[in-house]
């Protein structure tokens, strides 16, 4: 795993959107239409307003997914991850080959996973934007995840800490409005993602990301199964890598 630092979270999202899109516009040059996976939450705030205006991809050759959705939250709610993708990402880019959503208020969760994917199967995905949580989690894979099953979507249970992010992030108003589930991509089938971009950014992170990189590879760190994968590039910020006992040359 690459691991850069960044002086501010402008230049970690300007990162992030150059190898996301190079890696689209390599897929769209090789096979003529590109498979792309959008995480949601502040993370990654500048990284999608940096990939909105990045150069050189054919925004109608890509299909977008994303990671995850509340079990039961509408699309009108502020804190819906279709309602943060269709403004901050959809509506910027214009036609897109297709959009994904996971419907996390269908009527029956366990089917939405099955619908969704099955549409990820036919869409190998060329490039992941993923964060990592404060508990270690990737996507909404909380420990101790699951991270053998093949199923492209779960059903999981958010445990106190991840509902006590999204709370002090500011989606809710009490810690009782965070829904209890979601429907998140597994761990495998992130692992299946071509490319992997994962921006962490703020000083609240700085453990997980000292877990994730020098702790042993284990479900109670999700975002530690990382290391595995042969081109995952890691962007912090001097903050996000405060902990780490040998951190890279922050770039200005």
């Amino acid at each position: 795993m690459e691991i850069r630092v960044f002086a501010t979270k402008d230049r970690l999202g300007a990162a992030a959107a150059d190898l996301a899109a190079g890696a689209l516009a390599e897929a769209i040059a090789a096979r003529g239409a590109a498979n792309l996976i959008l995480a949601t939450g502040a993370s990654q705030f500048e990284v999608l307003a940096a990939l909105v205006r990045a150069p050189g991809v054919d925004w109608t050759k890509v299909a977008m997914f994303h990671l995850d959705e509340y079990i039961g939250l509408p699309v009108t709610h502020a804190a819906s991850f279709r309602k943060y993708l269709r403004e901050r990402f959809v509506a910027k880019v214009g036609r897109l080959r297709a959009v994904h959503f996971i419907e996390g208020d269908a009527e029956d969760a366990r089917r939405e996973c099955r619908r969704v994917g099955d549409l990820l199967a036919a869409h190998p995905i060329d490039a992941a934007l993923v964060g990592i949580g404060e508990n270690g989690h990737l996507a909404f894979n909380d420990p101790p995840a699951d991270c053998e099953t093949r199923e492209p979507y779960l059903v999981v249970d958010l445990d106190e800490a991840c509902r006590r992010q999204q709370l002090g992030e500011g989606w809710f108003q009490t810690l009782d409005d965070v829904p209890r589930q979601a429907i998140s991509m597994s761990i495998r089938q992130i692992l299946k993602s071509r490319r992997i971009v994962c921006s962490v950014p703020d000083r609240r992170k700085a453990e997980a990301v000292r877990k994730t990189v020098e702790g042993p590879v284990t479900n109670l760190v999700p975002a530690s199964i990382l290391r595995t994968h042969a081109a995952c590039t890691l962007l912090l910020d001097a903050e996000s890598a405060s902990l780490l006992a040998r951190p890279p040359k922050v770039e200005s």
